[in-house]
């Protein structure tokens, strides 16, 4: 007479870890080397600034649509 076998459930069908990321695991790196990369590359504009720069206006708009 054959013994029962047990079947082990598949790991990603038993409502286990949710593999997929939220949007800002990646918008957030990405705009973190988006800025350093445009820094890196236009080493001429690493003076200091009289007006405001254009990160700041970046970084505000950045923060009223996160804030929505």
């Amino acid at each position: 007479m054959p013994a029962p076998t047990q079947t082990s459930p598949h790991p990603a069908s038993r409502g286990g870890v949710d593999m997929r990321l939220p949007w800002w695991a990646l918008a957030l790196p990405t705009l973190a080397f988006v800025t350093l990369l445009l820094l890196i590359l236009d080493p001429a504009d690493a003076h200091a600034a009289t007006a405001e720069p254009l990160i700041t206006h970046l970084l505000e708009l950045v923060r009223q649509f996160l804030g929505r």
